[in-house]
């Protein structure tokens, strides 16, 4: 019920107002910058973390979405200075004039200069991403009242890492036992549902889907398709779930099962099968009573036993199914199944526990090729801005015409010390390396936005083929 008096409010146009995208305080930090200050210069980097490197993607997405063309009007800035008389009790904090200058002189396009590294760049840690630079002296309040949506490129850039690193990790284990040919299908992103938002579970499967195929998370396709120009760069295929498994019971499994070989008689199929007990279902309702459906079937059947401790049930499961189907051994001298029937292990999957799973095959002569695994939230959730210690920091201000190196170094944590100057990105013999803009080397950053305008834009396939291109080093 509805009370007197109040009327639900269905716009959500201040969600969009770009002047409110930032941290409360930021909105009066214009009053705090030294007089005649005209221009603040800041870099993006990874100062740490998990991986000793960083896949730089994302940027276009969040500067397409929020950035280009005319974003300020008067009807934002109206309403923000309403909203920051409220939220901080007094209207004088709001920087009206700033906004509207912005408005009148550059017709509501914001007077900014972004550089950065091309996006599925892969960065070795503590080495400039981007920089953010304002072009307008009168506006040098701008670098910092955008750093707070910018540093939200931390997400896709963490997930497209975490990706790239478990690529590698499956990849190593299927050269050692299998076909590294396999690998685009070897990790499927099930974490739409464990995901905070509908956004954010579309750009981190965009970002998973860099390094592989598989994904069961549309809204990553269609942002991808959306701000990357991709065409379909990720497939599924038809699975159960428990509400289909449980619908007739224990009693029923079986039968459940032939009803759902009878509807997808060929092609890829996945059946869950802990919904009651995984060893008897592979051994008697798989491996028995459809094995020879399964076998003569066109198309594999891969079945799902997801619960319990899975370097476990995963070996368990591979072998009764070997007790029923059979395997042969590859020429690396390792069992596969036969080509009708596979497995995908999609719970408790995590970085280290496809290590730990993979090794389990292993020890126990299973090739990599059995296996595909099924991850969600630890892809898409379980990570944080400290995953890969990101940072947004100025470097050089310019005031009164001079230019003034800057950087904090905290003697509590000098891991927070951050960079002067202006900076570039270079090529140091096969590595990349920050250096002065002033020394040499060819900058490899390059300036992707200027003044509301989106100077270069990537394809999804090549930002793909970039990140595949160094992984395959």
């Amino acid at each position: 019920m509805i009370e007197k008096g109040y009327a639900m409010k269905h716009d959500t146009s201040e969600l969009n107002n770009l002047i409110l995208l930032t941290d409360s305080y930021k909105l009066t930090h214009w009053k705090m910058y030294p007089a005649g200050t005209q221009r603040v210069y800041s870099y993006f980097e990874s100062r740490g973390g998990q991986f000793p490197e960083t896949v730089f993607f994302g940027l276009q997405y969040l500067l397409k979405k929020h950035l280009v063309g005319a974003v300020i009007t008067q009807e934002k800035i109206d309403d923000a200075e309403i909203i920051t008389e409220k939220h901080l009790g007094d209207r004088k904090l709001f920087n009206r004039e700033g906004w509207e200058r912005i408005l009148e002189k550059h017709r509501g396009k914001l007077p900014i200069s972004i550089k950065a590294v091309r996006e599925g760049t892969v960065v070795p840690l503590r080495n400039v991403l981007m920089t953010v630079e304002n072009t307008d002296p009168e506006s040098y309040w701008l670098t910092s009242a955008l750093e707070t949506l910018l540093v939200h490129i931390w997400y896709p850039c963490t997930v497209a890492t975490l990706s790239m690193n478990i690529k590698k990790r499956i990849t190593g284990y299927l050269e050692k036992t299998g076909t590294p040919k396999l690998i685009d299908f070897k990790l499927h992103d099930f974490g739409f549902r464990g995901a905070s938002s509908a956004e954010s579970a579309a750009i981190g499967d965009a970002a998973h889907l860099l390094s592989f195929k598989g994904t069961d998370t549309i809204s990553g396709l269609l942002l991808a398709r959306e701000y990357y120009d991709a065409d379909m760069p990720g497939n599924s295929i038809p699975a159960s779930e428990h509400t289909v498994m449980t619908a007739l019971g224990e009693a029923g499994e079986a039968e459940t099962v032939g009803h759902i070989l009878d509807a997808f008689p060929e092609g890829y199929i996945s059946i869950v099968a802990d919904s009651y007990d995984v060893f008897r279902a592979c051994r008697q309702i798989f491996g028995e009573d459809f094995r020879e459906r399964i076998l003569l079937r066109k198309g594999t059947v891969v079945i799902r036993p997801d619960s319990g401790n899975p370097e476990e049930v995963v070996v368990k499961v591979l072998e009764i199914l070997k007790s029923k189907f059979g395997a042969t051994r590859n020429s690396k001298g390792y069992f596969v199944l036969p080509d009708r029937v596979r497995i995908i292990q999609g719970d408790n999957v995590n970085y280290d526990s496809i290590g730990r799973i993979l090794s389990a095959m292993e020890k126990e002569s299973w090739s990599a090729d059995n296996i595909t695994f099924g991850m969600g939230g630890a892809l898409l959730q379980m990570i944080n801005r400290d995953t890969q210690q990101f940072a947004f920091k100025a470097s050089n201000i310019t005031i009164k015409g001079v230019e003034h190196e800057v950087s904090k170094s905290p003697i509590t944590d000098m891991r927070k010390a951050s960079k002067a100057g202006k900076l570039k990105l270079v090529l140091s013999g096969k590595t990349l390396k920050t250096v002065k803009q002033a020394e040499e080397g060819d900058d490899q950053m390059v300036e992707v936005f200027r003044n509301g305008t989106l100077l270069r834009e990537y394809d999804f396939d090549s930002i793909r083929k970039r990140l595949n291109t160094y992984t395959a080093k």
